[in-house]
């Protein structure tokens, strides 16, 4: 369809400096659909392998790959069991998952992502939490004012992280604000959150607490009483998932499932050639128009809180 076209002509120019693009594959909101990354000069990488950790290593800025822009419910995410790691929509009992809107929320109200080259390890338990990772990449709430695109990465600096126990496992989430953010010198740590935007680390907390309502799920737990950590906890939290991920790209840890095929991690028993990335691709069905998404996705949920 033309739509892909154009989505694709448009993406060229995406993720500012980084200069990496997007190809769509099947339909949005389908079970086939996928969304592949390709580097500055066209070649297919892995979004969770091959975009480095620091879009500024000296400062502390990070890259954040967009899986589910702010105020949509499809849950985005890179497949980390797929080659080449594309973008998908989870599926939860056959049925692809969207999350609800839990008033006065609508949809995800930040730009929701992950930083690539990090790994929470099932198999480490988290000192500070007792449990253990949920065997996917870092999560990141970015709190700028732009509405990012899915498959758009961005720098981001961070500013703190929550510690969500998501059914028995730790599942960090780095609050950080878009590097390009017209107002983003005057945030340097969690209290500045606090500060600039009263309400929005309440309603973070409320958001992930009571999302799975819905579902018929109890309220989610937290860490540390569901207090935030400020930016050193959180950039330390960040590094300590990057070693992980090293280990886990090293065949040093078990992946389980995790694909670990990469293009540019040197020492990677899991590097493989563009020939091969392309042809995981070029397997994929043609991108199409997107599905419609089902009415119900705009139920609003009222509950009284606990």
């Amino acid at each position: 369809s033309s739509a892909c076209a154009v989505r694709r002509a448009g993406d060229r120019h995406r993720g500012g400096m980084a200069g990496y693009g997007v190809e769509e594959r099947a339909a949005p909101h389908s079970l086939e659909y996928r969304l592949y990354f390709k580097d500055a000069a066209g070649r297919y990488i892995s979004p969770f392998h091959d975009i480095p950790l620091y879009g500024d290593p000296g400062k502390n800025v990070f890259n954040m790959v967009v899986e589910v822009p702010r105020w949509t419910n499809a849950k985005m995410e890179i497949a980390t069991k797929d080659p080449l790691n594309p973008i998908k929509q989870d599926v939860k009992k056959g049925k692809l998952r969207f999350v609800a809107n839990v008033f006065p929320h609508k949809g995800y109200i930040w730009n929701y992502g992950a930083i690539p080259q990090t790994w929470e390890d099932p198999g480490h338990k988290d000192e500070n939490t007792g449990c253990c990772g949920d065997n996917d990449p870092i999560d990141v709430c970015e709190i700028g004012s732009k509405v990012c695109s899915r498959g758009e990465v961005i720098q981001v600096k961070v500013l703190g992280t929550l510690a969500l126990i998501d059914e028995g496992e730790t599942d960090w989430k780095i609050i950080a604000i878009n590097a390009d953010d017209p107002e983003a010198d005057s945030y340097n740590d969690i209290n500045d959150v606090r500060r600039m935007k009263p309400g929005y680390l309440e309603a973070t907390v409320d958001w992930f607490r009571r999302y799975k309502v819905p579902d018929g799920k109890p309220e989610n737990q937290f860490a540390f009483n569901g207090e935030f950590k400020d930016k050193d906890f959180a950039v330390n939290v960040i590094k300590s998932t990057h070693e992980h991920w090293k280990a886990l790209v090293a065949k040093k840890t078990d992946g389980g499932e995790i694909c670990c095929t990469n293009l540019t991690v040197s020492d990677s028993p899991f590097c493989c050639s563009q020939e091969c990335a392309k042809a995981t691709v070029d397997a994929a069905p043609p991108c199409r128009a997107a599905n419609p998404i089902p009415p119900e996705v705009d139920r609003w949920f009222y509950y009284q809180k606990n």
